[in-house]
C-alpha cells in the first residue's frame, strides 16, 4: 500500500472506531447528551485525524532514518507517547470550550481519555500492521547482492 494512502485509511480506520466507542462513553462519564457527546467525540476525532495524518508523516521519516528496522515494544510505545502528547495539547482547549469548563478539569477529563486511547493507538498500530503489514519506513530492507569489483 502505497504511504500517503495507508495513513489515510490508518488513521480513518482508527478514528471511526473511536467516535463509535467514545462518543457514547463521553455521554455518560460527564453526564452530556448523547448529541452532544458525539458531537464533542466528531470535532476531536477530526482533530486527531490531522494529526494522525501529519504525526505518523514526522514519524514515518524519521523510522526511515533509523538503523534498525521494525517496530519494537520501545519503538510503538515511542509512537504513542509522542500522538497522544501532541493530542492533549490540541484538545484540552476544544474540550474546555465545550463542556464550558477550566483548562484544568478540560485536561484531567482528557487524561482519562488518554489513558484509554494511548493502549487503544499501541493496539490499533499493531493490529493494524498484522493485518496489512508494516509501512515500507519499518520493512526490512532487502538485502542487496555484493558484486565483487572487476579485477
Amino acid at each position: 500500500m502505497h504511504p500517503k494512502t495507508r495513513r489515510v485509511f490508518q488513521a480513518v480506520l482508527y478514528e471511526a472506531v473511536a467516535v463509535a466507542f467514545v462518543g457514547p462513553v463521553l455521554g455518560l462519564l460527564f453526564l452530556q447528551p448523547l448529541a452532544s457527546a458525539v458531537g464533542l467525540a466528531v470535532c476531536m476525532s477530526l482533530v486527531a485525524l490531522a494529526w494522525n495524518y501529519v504525526f505518523n508523516g514526522w514519524f514515518e521519516a524519521w523510522e526511515a532514518r533509523q538503523t534498525v528496522r521494525g517496530r519494537s515494544l520501545r519503538r510503538r510505545l515511542a509512537h504513542g507517547v509522542g500522538f497522544e502528547g501532541g493530542l492533549v495539547i490540541m484538545l484540552v482547549p476544544i474540550m474546555a470550550w465545550w463542556m464550558n469548563t477550566t483548562l484544568w478539569v478540560a485536561l484531567i477529563a482528557d487524561l482519562g481519555i488518554l489513558g484509554f486511547f494511548f493502549v487503544y493507538a499501541v493496539a490499533f498500530t499493531w493490529t493494524f500492521d498484522r493485518i496489512f503489514g508494516l509501512p515500507q519506513s519499518a520493512s526490512p530492507v532487502a538485502a542487496v547482492p555484493q558484486v565483487a569489483p572487476p579485477p
